[in-house]
């Protein structure tokens, strides 16, 4: 005889099989699982409340039910467009909970390597070049190859991990910053920027021109925050007229050319036992290379639309992670390590 409790197991059920989904979708999701229990037992007096408490309320259970599992229904806004997605992540990080992956250790190493270059790229531009990302392989001491590296990072782009721009650079996905967000939060606490408006991690947004403030706002919380106030929200500056243009910008916008090639050289020189020379010559030529390839970037805040034409498409892929069939499994959270930004 199925009872209310079963709405949470369907309902669940459903999630795992999608990964992560949009709260419009999980409420859909939700009302289609109610619907299912009562007409399995029409005794039952179970409604469905489309009304935002009455989500709240059910997603207060979910993860009342998960709690002894060390998972949770978490959220998080997409960061460029608002939406607001939700995945069942992981909160444990131990050793059984690093075991949950497809990925072999080398290809969690790997992709380790490359998420601490995105973290702690300078200029707060969050990203890395692809030639960046494959000359992470110098510093794993392994076997693996460039191409069997480029096959890797095209996996990671696939199981939504990474999201990969048309500049060919990569960067955070909603998916790593949601299942991900503890890992990043305590391995990386100086370089993790808050949003001054959500308090939500910003990877994708603008600074305020003010040297020394720290007034970081997602694209989606700074055009809201410009409709009703023309002033930073932190040091009262004006954000008005020329002052607007003064923005700087917090993601791939924020990119230099040749900033990869440095923040590598800057990490080896500085290591302990001495590595970081070797290879050097093959860096700066795939650096000159990386940077004959690839077009100028303007500072300035990113576009609040879509790219127009013939990228729209492809466009809305790399900046809203709306995956509903992905079931890959995440990479572990390991031990904490420590860089400070250059």
């Amino acid at each position: 005889m199925f009872s209310s409790s079963d709405v949470q197991r369907l309902f669940l059920q459903a999630i795992l099989t999608r990964r992560i989904l949009s709260q419009k979708l999980a409420a859909k999701i939700w009302e289609k699982c109610i619907e299912a229990v009562k007409e399995a037992n029409e005794t039952l007096q179970i409604d469905y409340r489309p009304d935002r408490a009455s989500w709240d309320a059910f997603v207060a259970s979910v993860n009342d039910a998960l709690n002894p599992l060390d998972l949770e229904f978490a959220h998080l806004h997409d960061e460029v467009t608002g939406k607001e997605m939700y995945a069942v992540v992981n909160r444990k990080g131990d050793e059984i909970a690093q075991m949950a992956t497809e990925y072999t250790p080398l290809e969690i190493t790997y992709f380790k390597a490359v998420l601490e270059q995105i973290m702690l790229a300078p200029n707060e531009s969050y990203c890395v070049s692809s030639l960046a990302a494959l000359r992470e392989v110098n510093s794993l001491k392994s076997t693996m190859t460039k191409s069997q590296a480029e096959a890797t990072l095209n996996s990671f782009v696939a199981k939504g991990w990474l999201l990969k721009s048309r500049r060919g650079r990569y960067s955070l996905s909603m998916r790593t910053m949601l299942e991900l967000q503890t890992y990043l939060r305590t391995t990386y606490d100086n370089e993790v920027l808050e949003c001054t408006i959500c308090f939500e991690l910003v990877t994708r947004g603008i600074a305020c021109y003010t040297p020394q403030c720290k007034a970081r706002l997602h694209t989606y919380c700074y055009n809201n925050y410009k409709r009703r106030d023309r002033q930073c929200p932190s040091c009262k500056q004006s954000w008005a007229g020329a002052d607007l243009n003064k923005l700087r910008p917090v993601g791939e916008a924020a990119y230099k050319e040749g900033q990869d090639l440095n923040r590598r050289r800057a990490r080896r020189k500085s290591s302990e036992d001495g590595e970081g020379d070797e290879d050097e010559d093959e860096e700066q030529e795939e650096a000159q290379e990386d940077g004959d390839a690839e077009d100028d970037v303007q500072v300035k805040p990113e576009p609040t639309q879509q790219t127009k034409g013939k990228g729209k498409r492809k466009a809305t892929r790399e900046e809203s992670m709306d995956v509903d069939g992905d079931d890959a499994s995440p990479p572990p959270q390991t031990q904490r390590r420590r860089s400070s930004r250059r």
